[in-house]
C-alpha cells in the first residue's frame, strides 16, 4: 500500500513549505477501469476544483466539495485517500476537475480563487501537499495534449496519470525537470548571491540550473555555478528538496564551498553576483536596496540556514 505522510521537518532545511503532504496518492487504485465511476457512488469523495494554476480556498484552508450533479466533468484525475483530518476527514478520496476558466459563481461565503504561491504558507501539510500535487500534474496535462512520436491527441488513463496515445499505443507519465540550487559560502563565510537577468527590480537569491542529461547532481552543481558565476566550488553536499510545479520542477538544495574567488556574472542569465556578510545582507534588504526570495522557495531556506534565522525584512505598508 502506498502512503505519503508529512517529511517536511528536514534537520538540515526545517520544514519546507511546498515538500509538505498527508496523502496516499494510491498508485494501485488508479488502473481500475471503473476507478471514478466507484469514486461517484462514495459519501467521502470529494473535488478539489483547479483552473489555470489556481483552486478555491477559504481563510487557511482548501475548499474540497461533494460530488455535484455533473459529476467530475471531464478529464479528471484521482489525487489520492487522505491520511490527515482536515478540512475532510481522514480516509477521503480526492478528485481533481480542471475547469477552463475560474468560475466566479463557486466563489460564495468567503471562498476565492488563488494561486499556490499566494497560500502555501498558510495551508496545512494535508492542503498543501494536495495543491502541490494537483497544481503540478494540471500543469502536464495543459501542455501535453499530444503524443509527441505521431502528433495524435492523447487520452487520460490511470486515474489521470498516463496519456495514452490510440493511434501508437505509447504511453506517457508526467514530467519532472530537476534543478539544483546552493548556497555557495566562502571562508570569511559569507554568501553568494545573484540577480538573474530576466528578473525584475533588484532581486537576489541563491544559483540554481537545471540537471543536464547524463549528469550528476554534484556535477550539476559545479557547473552551474561557474558558468553563471565563474566561482569554482568544491565539496557540494545534499540538504533536502522540495517541488516547484511552475511548472514542473524539483527543487534539490545543496550547501558547497569556494575559496572566495570574485565573482562575474555571465552577463546571460546573471546580471550580478556578489559575495554578501550578515551585515551587508540585512542593511541591503533593509534599505530596499535588494530583495529576496519569499518563504515559499528553498532559497530563502537555504538563505535563512546560512544566516542563522529568518533574515529581517522591511515592513509592508499600506496593504496586507
Amino acid at each position: 500500500m502506498s502512503s505519503q505522510l508529512d517529511t517536511a521537518d528536514n534537520p538540515n532545511l526545517g520544514q519546507l513549505p511546498l515538500a509538505r503532504g498527508a496523502v496516499d496518492r494510491g498508485s494501485e487504485r488508479r488502473g481500475a477501469e471503473d476507478l471514478f465511476e466507484r469514486l461517484l457512488e462514495l459519501e467521502n469523495t470529494r473535488v478539489m476544483y483547479v483552473s489555470r494554476g489556481k483552486a478555491l480556498i477559504q481563510e487557511d484552508s482548501l475548499v474540497l466539495r461533494p460530488v455535484g450533479e455533473d459529476g467530475f466533468g471531464p478529464d479528471p484525475v484521482y489525487l489520492g485517500r487522505t491520511l490527515a483530518d482536515g478540512q475532510v476527514p481522514a480516509g477521503a478520496e480526492i478528485v481533481m476537475a480542471t475547469l477552463p476558466e475560474p468560475d466566479a459563481a463557486l466563489e460564495v461565503n468567503g471562498v476565492r480563487w488563488a494561486s499556490l504561491r499566494e497560500v502555501a504558507t498558510v495551508l496545512g501539510s494535508l492542503d498543501a501537499g494536495l495543491f502541490v500535487e494537483a497544481c503540478a500534474v494540471a500543469n502536464w496535462h495543459a501542455t501535453h495534449t499530444h503524443c509527441p512520436r505521431c502528433g495524435a491527441p492523447t487520452v487520460l488513463v490511470q486515474g489521470g496519470w498516463v496519456r495514452r496515445c490510440p493511434e501508437d499505443g505509447s504511453q506517457h507519465f508526467p514530467r519532472t525537470d530537476p534543478a539544483i540550487i546552493v548556497a555557495i559560502t566562502d571562508p570569511q563565510d559569507r554568501i553568494l548571491l545573484g540577480s538573474a537577468a530576466a528578473w525584475p527590480g533588484s532581486r537576489y537569491s541563491t544559483l540554481a540550473g537545471f540537471v543536464e542529461p547524463g549528469e550528476s547532481l554534484e556535477a550539476a552543481v559545479i557547473r552551474e555555478v561557474a558558468e553563471e558565476s565563474n566561482v569554482v566550488v568544491r565539496n557540494p553536499q545534499y540538504l533536502g528538496s522540495q517541488p516547484w510545479p511552475f511548472p514542473c520542477s524539483l527543487m534539490l538544495g545543496f550547501c558547497a564551498e569556494a575559496d572566495g574567488t570574485e565573482p562575474q556574472a555571465d552577463g546571460v542569465e546573471m546580471s550580478d553576483v556578489r559575495w554578501f556578510t550578515r551585515k551587508e545582507l540585512t542593511e541591503a534588504v533593509a534599505s530596499g536596496e535588494i530583495t529576496i526570495p519569499s518563504t515559499i522557495s528553498i532559497a530563502r531556506n537555504l538563505i535563512d540556514r546560512w544566516y542563522g534565522g529568518p533574515v529581517p525584512e522591511p515592513e509592508l505598508t499600506g496593504g496586507k
